[in-house]
Protein backbone atom coordinates (compact mmCIF):
# COMPACT_ATOMS: atom_id res chain seq x y z
CA UNK A 1 0.00 0.00 0.00
CA UNK A 2 2.85 2.59 1.06
CA UNK A 3 3.85 1.78 -2.53
CA UNK A 4 0.84 2.50 -4.48
CA UNK A 5 0.83 6.10 -2.47
CA UNK A 6 4.21 6.80 -2.74
CA UNK A 7 5.22 6.83 1.04
CA UNK A 8 2.01 8.84 2.23
CA UNK A 9 3.30 11.90 -0.44
CA UNK A 10 0.42 13.57 -2.28
CA UNK A 11 2.52 15.05 -4.84
CA UNK A 12 4.99 12.28 -5.83
CA UNK A 13 3.38 12.62 -9.59
CA UNK A 14 4.00 16.08 -10.07
CA UNK A 15 7.78 16.15 -8.03
CA UNK A 16 10.66 16.41 -10.45
CA UNK A 17 13.10 13.67 -9.03
CA UNK A 18 16.78 14.00 -10.50
CA UNK A 19 18.78 11.74 -12.83
CA UNK A 20 21.80 13.46 -12.97
CA UNK A 21 23.74 16.29 -11.33
CA UNK A 22 26.84 18.30 -11.57
CA UNK A 23 28.13 19.96 -8.57
CA UNK A 24 24.69 19.88 -7.15
CA UNK A 25 23.25 21.79 -10.16
CA UNK A 26 20.43 18.66 -11.83
CA UNK A 27 20.95 18.58 -15.24
CA UNK A 28 18.54 15.56 -16.27
CA UNK A 29 15.23 14.42 -14.55
CA UNK A 30 12.49 12.40 -14.33
CA UNK A 31 10.11 15.34 -16.17
CA UNK A 32 12.68 16.33 -18.58
CA UNK A 33 13.07 12.81 -19.92
CA UNK A 34 8.96 12.84 -20.18
CA UNK A 35 8.76 15.61 -21.81
CA UNK A 36 11.13 14.49 -24.38
CA UNK A 37 9.53 10.92 -25.03
CA UNK A 38 6.14 12.99 -24.95
CA UNK A 39 7.40 14.92 -28.15
CA UNK A 40 8.58 12.08 -29.73
CA UNK A 41 5.49 10.22 -29.17
CA UNK A 42 3.39 13.41 -30.75
CA UNK A 43 5.68 13.75 -33.58
CA UNK A 44 5.15 9.66 -34.08
CA UNK A 45 1.52 9.61 -33.78
CA UNK A 46 0.64 12.69 -35.76
CA UNK A 47 2.99 11.20 -38.71
CA UNK A 48 0.71 8.42 -38.61
CA UNK A 49 -2.33 10.12 -38.22
CA UNK A 50 -1.28 12.20 -41.17
CA UNK A 51 -0.60 8.83 -43.77
CA UNK A 52 -3.84 8.66 -43.20
CA UNK A 53 -5.45 11.59 -43.99
CA UNK A 54 -3.55 11.87 -47.16
CA UNK A 55 -5.32 11.88 -50.00
CA UNK A 56 -4.25 8.37 -51.79
CA UNK A 57 -3.80 7.29 -55.93
CA UNK A 58 -6.34 8.19 -58.29
CA UNK A 59 -6.57 4.32 -58.56
CA UNK A 60 -9.01 4.22 -54.95
CA UNK A 61 -11.68 6.45 -56.99
CA UNK A 62 -13.08 8.54 -55.15
CA UNK A 63 -12.60 6.30 -51.85
CA UNK A 64 -9.39 8.02 -51.28
CA UNK A 65 -10.92 11.22 -50.08
CA UNK A 66 -11.82 9.32 -47.37
CA UNK A 67 -9.46 9.19 -43.84
CA UNK A 68 -8.40 5.76 -43.01
CA UNK A 69 -8.82 4.64 -39.32
CA UNK A 70 -10.54 5.81 -36.30
CA UNK A 71 -7.57 7.37 -34.84
CA UNK A 72 -7.05 9.50 -37.97
CA UNK A 73 -10.67 10.72 -37.98
CA UNK A 74 -9.91 11.68 -34.78
CA UNK A 75 -7.21 13.51 -35.08
CA UNK A 76 -8.47 14.70 -38.69
CA UNK A 77 -11.81 16.23 -36.90
CA UNK A 78 -9.86 18.08 -33.94
CA UNK A 79 -7.92 19.43 -36.51
CA UNK A 80 -10.84 21.17 -38.30
CA UNK A 81 -13.14 21.98 -35.43
CA UNK A 82 -10.29 23.73 -34.29
CA UNK A 83 -9.40 25.29 -37.65
CA UNK A 84 -12.68 26.28 -38.51
CA UNK A 85 -14.54 27.18 -35.22
CA UNK A 86 -11.60 28.46 -32.74
CA UNK A 87 -8.92 30.08 -34.76
CA UNK A 88 -10.34 31.38 -37.81
CA UNK A 89 -13.27 33.59 -35.86
CA UNK A 90 -10.31 35.17 -33.94
CA UNK A 91 -7.30 35.25 -36.74
CA UNK A 92 -8.92 35.66 -39.63
CA UNK A 93 -8.04 33.71 -42.84
CA UNK A 94 -4.87 35.44 -42.86
CA UNK A 95 -3.19 35.05 -39.52
CA UNK A 96 -4.87 31.43 -39.35
CA UNK A 97 -3.36 29.63 -42.41
CA UNK A 98 0.14 31.15 -41.17
CA UNK A 99 0.47 30.21 -37.47
CA UNK A 100 -2.13 27.23 -37.75
CA UNK A 101 1.50 24.41 -37.53
CA UNK A 102 2.29 26.39 -34.59
CA UNK A 103 -0.68 26.52 -32.59
CA UNK A 104 -1.48 22.87 -33.83
CA UNK A 105 1.94 21.60 -32.66
CA UNK A 106 1.33 23.30 -29.15
CA UNK A 107 -1.92 21.76 -28.19
CA UNK A 108 -1.16 17.92 -29.15
CA UNK A 109 2.19 18.43 -27.70
CA UNK A 110 0.87 20.05 -24.44
CA UNK A 111 -2.04 16.99 -24.23
CA UNK A 112 0.28 14.45 -24.91
CA UNK A 113 2.13 15.78 -21.99
CA UNK A 114 -0.84 16.14 -19.74
CA UNK A 115 -2.05 12.89 -20.74
CA UNK A 116 0.92 11.62 -19.84
CA UNK A 117 0.47 12.37 -15.72
CA UNK A 118 -2.93 10.26 -16.31
CA UNK A 119 -0.83 6.90 -17.06
CA UNK A 120 1.27 6.07 -13.63
CA UNK A 121 4.30 5.23 -15.60
CA UNK A 122 6.67 6.05 -12.61
CA UNK A 123 4.15 3.60 -10.37
CA UNK A 124 4.52 0.67 -12.69
CA UNK A 125 8.68 1.04 -12.88
CA UNK A 126 8.66 1.47 -9.24
CA UNK A 127 6.57 -1.39 -8.73
CA UNK A 128 8.91 -3.58 -10.84
CA UNK A 129 12.38 -2.32 -9.27
CA UNK A 130 10.62 -3.40 -5.93
CA UNK A 131 9.49 -5.93 -6.69
CA UNK A 132 12.76 -7.89 -8.96
CA UNK A 133 15.49 -6.16 -6.30
CA UNK A 134 13.50 -6.47 -2.93
CA UNK A 135 14.80 -2.49 -2.66
CA UNK A 136 12.27 -0.19 -0.21
CA UNK A 137 13.19 2.77 -3.14
CA UNK A 138 9.90 3.86 -3.89
CA UNK A 139 11.09 6.60 -6.26
CA UNK A 140 13.53 4.27 -8.79
CA UNK A 141 12.20 4.87 -12.11
CA UNK A 142 13.56 7.12 -15.18
CA UNK A 143 10.03 8.80 -16.67
CA UNK A 144 6.65 9.12 -15.80
CA UNK A 145 4.52 11.48 -13.91
CA UNK A 146 3.22 14.87 -15.06
CA UNK A 147 5.87 17.55 -17.02
CA UNK A 148 3.53 20.22 -17.26
CA UNK A 149 3.12 20.00 -13.46
CA UNK A 150 6.82 21.82 -13.94
CA UNK A 151 6.59 25.29 -14.04
CA UNK A 152 10.24 25.94 -15.58
CA UNK A 153 8.29 23.07 -18.92
CA UNK A 154 5.43 25.51 -18.61
CA UNK A 155 7.39 28.49 -18.34
CA UNK A 156 9.68 27.27 -21.41
CA UNK A 157 6.40 26.74 -23.40
CA UNK A 158 5.04 30.43 -22.87
CA UNK A 159 8.53 32.22 -23.99
CA UNK A 160 8.26 30.80 -27.27
CA UNK A 161 4.80 31.58 -27.32
CA UNK A 162 5.97 34.85 -26.00
CA UNK A 163 8.92 35.44 -28.99
CA UNK A 164 5.93 33.76 -31.91
CA UNK A 165 3.75 36.62 -30.83
CA UNK A 166 6.44 39.34 -30.35
CA UNK A 167 7.92 38.57 -33.61
CA UNK A 168 4.82 38.18 -35.24
CA UNK A 169 3.54 41.83 -33.62
CA UNK A 170 7.17 43.24 -35.23
CA UNK A 171 6.22 42.05 -38.68
CA UNK A 172 2.99 42.48 -38.90
CA UNK A 173 2.57 46.20 -37.63
CA UNK A 174 6.15 47.71 -37.94
CA UNK A 175 7.85 49.48 -35.27
CA UNK A 176 6.12 52.71 -35.89
CA UNK A 177 2.77 50.80 -35.23
CA UNK A 178 4.00 48.27 -32.56
CA UNK A 179 4.80 51.57 -30.35
CA UNK A 180 1.56 53.08 -31.37
CA UNK A 181 -0.35 49.77 -30.11
CA UNK A 182 1.75 50.05 -27.05
CA UNK A 183 0.09 53.87 -26.72
CA UNK A 184 -3.03 53.00 -27.65
CA UNK A 185 -2.94 55.23 -30.35
CA UNK A 186 -3.04 58.63 -27.85
CA UNK A 187 0.03 59.51 -29.31
CA UNK A 188 -2.52 60.53 -32.81
CA UNK A 189 -5.13 61.66 -30.40
CA UNK A 190 -5.44 65.35 -28.42
CA UNK A 191 -2.62 66.52 -26.99
CA UNK A 192 -4.21 66.83 -23.49
CA UNK A 193 -4.07 62.81 -23.63
CA UNK A 194 -0.45 62.76 -23.89
CA UNK A 195 0.40 63.09 -20.05
CA UNK A 196 -1.32 59.48 -20.42
CA UNK A 197 0.74 58.22 -22.91
CA UNK A 198 3.72 56.99 -20.28
CA UNK A 199 1.19 55.04 -18.21
CA UNK A 200 -0.58 53.52 -21.06
CA UNK A 201 2.69 52.30 -22.16
CA UNK A 202 3.80 51.21 -19.01
CA UNK A 203 0.93 48.51 -18.59
CA UNK A 204 1.40 47.30 -22.15
CA UNK A 205 4.54 46.77 -21.38
CA UNK A 206 4.11 45.28 -18.39
CA UNK A 207 1.16 43.36 -20.08
CA UNK A 208 3.74 41.37 -23.09
CA UNK A 209 4.88 39.49 -19.82
CA UNK A 210 1.89 39.21 -18.04
CA UNK A 211 0.01 37.24 -20.69
CA UNK A 212 2.63 34.31 -21.30
CA UNK A 213 3.60 34.39 -17.65
CA UNK A 214 -0.39 33.46 -17.28
CA UNK A 215 -0.03 30.95 -20.08
CA UNK A 216 2.40 29.35 -17.82
CA UNK A 217 1.07 29.44 -13.88
CA UNK A 218 -2.36 28.57 -15.75
CA UNK A 219 -1.52 25.57 -16.64
CA UNK A 220 1.16 24.50 -14.28
CA UNK A 221 -1.26 25.43 -11.69
CA UNK A 222 -4.30 22.95 -13.21
CA UNK A 223 -2.01 20.48 -13.50
CA UNK A 224 -0.72 20.89 -10.20
CA UNK A 225 -3.77 20.97 -8.30
CA UNK A 226 -5.09 17.67 -9.91
CA UNK A 227 -2.99 15.26 -9.57
CA UNK A 228 -2.83 16.27 -5.73
CA UNK A 229 -6.21 15.86 -5.45
CA UNK A 230 -5.89 12.27 -6.71
CA UNK A 231 -3.29 11.35 -4.61
CA UNK A 232 -4.87 12.89 -1.53
CA UNK A 233 -8.06 10.85 -1.89
CA UNK A 234 -5.61 7.24 -2.49
CA UNK A 235 -4.40 8.41 1.27
CA UNK A 236 -7.44 8.58 2.92
CA UNK A 237 -7.43 4.54 3.05
CA UNK A 238 -4.71 4.34 3.97
CA UNK A 239 -4.45 6.47 7.29
CA UNK A 240 -7.91 4.38 8.03
CA UNK A 241 -5.96 1.36 8.21
CA UNK A 242 -3.30 3.59 10.02
CA UNK A 243 -5.71 4.77 12.45
CA UNK A 244 -7.01 1.58 13.14
CA UNK A 245 -10.41 1.59 12.22
CA UNK A 246 -10.35 -1.83 11.27
CA UNK A 247 -11.21 -3.87 7.92
CA UNK A 248 -15.01 -2.51 8.22
CA UNK A 249 -14.40 1.47 8.50
CA UNK A 250 -11.13 1.21 6.79
CA UNK A 251 -12.69 -0.84 3.43
CA UNK A 252 -15.23 1.63 3.60
CA UNK A 253 -13.33 4.67 3.48
CA UNK A 254 -10.89 2.89 1.04
CA UNK A 255 -14.10 2.16 -1.25
CA UNK A 256 -15.52 5.66 -1.05
CA UNK A 257 -12.08 7.18 -2.08
CA UNK A 258 -11.38 5.18 -4.49
CA UNK A 259 -14.65 5.60 -6.01
CA UNK A 260 -13.94 9.57 -5.84
CA UNK A 261 -10.39 9.11 -6.96
CA UNK A 262 -11.57 7.12 -10.59
CA UNK A 263 -14.46 10.26 -10.93
CA UNK A 264 -11.56 12.98 -10.31
CA UNK A 265 -9.63 10.59 -13.32
CA UNK A 266 -12.27 11.17 -15.61
CA UNK A 267 -12.68 14.73 -15.24
CA UNK A 268 -8.25 14.85 -15.23
CA UNK A 269 -9.03 13.35 -18.85
CA UNK A 270 -11.00 16.26 -19.47
CA UNK A 271 -9.02 18.60 -17.64
CA UNK A 272 -6.04 17.52 -20.16
CA UNK A 273 -7.77 18.39 -23.22
CA UNK A 274 -9.23 22.24 -21.50
CA UNK A 275 -6.04 23.15 -20.74
CA UNK A 276 -4.02 22.59 -23.92
CA UNK A 277 -7.02 23.77 -25.64
CA UNK A 278 -6.61 27.35 -23.51
CA UNK A 279 -2.49 27.33 -23.96
CA UNK A 280 -2.98 27.42 -27.71
CA UNK A 281 -6.44 29.52 -28.28
CA UNK A 282 -4.88 32.28 -25.47
CA UNK A 283 -1.73 32.16 -27.34
CA UNK A 284 -4.09 32.29 -31.12
CA UNK A 285 -5.55 35.58 -29.04
CA UNK A 286 -2.41 37.34 -28.19
CA UNK A 287 -0.97 36.84 -31.59
CA UNK A 288 -4.68 37.86 -33.35
CA UNK A 289 -4.19 40.99 -30.84
CA UNK A 290 -0.93 42.15 -32.24
CA UNK A 291 -2.51 41.83 -35.97
CA UNK A 292 -4.04 43.92 -38.82
CA UNK A 293 -7.83 43.48 -38.62
CA UNK A 294 -9.32 41.40 -41.13
CA UNK A 295 -11.00 44.31 -43.17
CA UNK A 296 -8.05 45.81 -43.11
CA UNK A 297 -5.61 42.75 -44.85
CA UNK A 298 -8.73 42.84 -47.76
CA UNK A 299 -8.26 46.35 -48.39
CA UNK A 300 -4.32 46.20 -48.76
CA UNK A 301 -4.99 43.28 -50.79
CA UNK A 302 -7.44 44.85 -52.82
CA UNK A 303 -5.36 47.50 -53.40
CA UNK A 304 -2.44 45.57 -54.15
CA UNK A 305 -3.96 43.92 -57.06
CA UNK A 306 -5.24 46.91 -58.06
CA UNK A 307 -1.72 48.62 -58.25
CA UNK A 308 -0.82 45.64 -60.07
CA UNK A 309 -3.50 45.94 -62.94
CA UNK A 310 -3.05 49.61 -63.30
CA UNK A 311 0.99 48.60 -63.93
CA UNK A 312 0.27 46.06 -66.27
Amino acid sequence: MSLLIAEMSPTSHVVDHVLWSVGGTPVLTTQMVTMVIAGFVTVFLLWIASRAIVTGPETEGNARFVTKGKFAQLIEAMVVYLRNEMLLPVMGEHSTRKYLPYLLSLFFFILTMNLFGIIPFADMQALLYVFFTGSDNYHHYYFGGTATANIAITCGLALISFVVIQVHGFRELGVKGFLEHMTGGLIDGPIGLWLIVPIVFAVEIAGLFIKPAALAIRLFANMVGGHTMMGTLLLFGYMAFSGGLGLLGGGTITLVSTIFTVMISFLEIFVAFLQAFIFMFLTAVFISLMSHEEHELELEEAEDAKAAVAGH
